[in-house]
């Protein structure tokens, strides 16, 4: 499968001047979005890990299905506001704003090898809060997985002490 293929390029969304890469195509062909996950799989198993870790919105379409696959607990960073329990709160800058997410402080990563995962690498903002977050529990090891990574952007420099593995590179 090519993974590529399977993503639709959206131009002047959310904002004139982004490319937007829609990946509901890739989602929308269940045998491909099977192969992107076991190939996700794949890819950190290595890593012996402990827990999940997934970004609202689009790491929500492959982190939990990760944890599935590799039996392992899910935790949300979800936008500010949306998660009914106390909180920590790591603010950020977007390539078109700014937002705010939030872990609960009882997510249970303490001294875990975490994977975080999101579904784009594009200026590294907001995994870098999400690191943040993850960081307040002092993880014995942090490891980023993307779907894709937007190498123009370079978001890999704000994160460049960490393991970082993406399916494809545009």
């Amino acid at each position: 499968m090519n993974i590529k293929e399977k993503i639709r390029i959206i131009p002047d969304f959310p904002t004139p001047g982004i490319q937007f890469y829609d990946i509901t195509t890739l989602l929308g062909d269940g045998q491909s979005f099977r192969e992107t996950i076991d190939n996700m799989v794949q890819i950190v198993q290595k890593y012996n890990l402990d827990v999940i870790v997934a970004l609202e919105s689009r790491g929500f379409f492959f982190g939990p299905a990760i944890a599935y696959q590799l039996g392992l607990p899910f935790v949300p960073i979800r936008k500010e506001g949306k998660l009914p329990y106390t909180t920590y709160k790591e603010k950020y800058l977007l390539e078109y704003g700014s937002s705010a997410m939030e872990i609960h402080t009882d997510a249970g990563i303490d001294n875990q090898k975490v994977l975080v995962v999101d579904d784009v690498l594009a200026t590294g903002g907001s995994m870098e809060a999400a690191v943040n977050l993850v960081n307040r529990f002092h993880p014995k090891e942090i490891h980023l997985l993307f779907l894709m990574e937007l190498k123009a952007l370079n978001g890999r420099k704000k994160l460049s002490k960490y393991t970082i593995d993406s399916l494809l590179t545009v």
